[in-house]
């Protein structure tokens, strides 16, 4: 992570590189690497690399529809009361306000393209979240900036 704060406005033009992140944004949140690959004031997107045995447990995006494009792996989803896996070439929709998941169940990393709209607070959350070892405070940081996980033990499976 460079330490530079993202300003969001116009999506700027321009290409971000294969095996690269917008301005060398990358985030470790919980053992997720976040690779920022966009960012603008109506969208912000990253690329996630998830080792087996990771995930990001129920939470709800009250302002912000969120899609992951599957690249690699297979993906174990909880998407609003139903689980389900998704694997390469995969899309996955999840509206506002519907409560989601995700997990790598699998013995291989798993990868995904990520993107929200709009961008909300998301890239100023994942800087705040970066190398914090507490999953507690992940979850009362992530309050505070429109993303709110449901109580442990709340949903089956998770």
């Amino acid at each position: 992570m460079t330490g530079e704060e993202i300003v969001l406005g116009p999506l700027p033009k321009g290409i971000t590189l294969a095996q690269e992140s917008m301005r060398g944004k990358v985030w470790n949140v919980l053992g997720h690497t976040y690779s920022m690959k966009a960012a603008s004031e109506s969208s912000f997107a990253f690329e996630t690399l998830d080792p087996p045995g990771t995930g990001v447990p129920p939470h709800v995006h009250p302002t912000q529809d969120e899609h992951i494009y599957i690249l690699e792996g297979v993906f174990t989803l909880y998407l609003d009361g139903a689980w389900e896996t998704a694997g390469p070439g995969d899309t996955v929709r999840m509206p506002k306000g519907l409560p989601h998941a995700y997990y790598n169940r699998s013995e291989g990393i798993t990868r995904g393209l990520f993107w929200v709209s709009p961008a909300g607070r998301l890239a100023e959350l994942f800087d705040k979240l970066h190398d914090l070892e507490d999953p507690a405070e992940v979850v009362r940081v992530s309050a505070l900036h429109d993303v709110d996980f449901l109580p442990p033990g709340s949903v089956e499976g998770a």
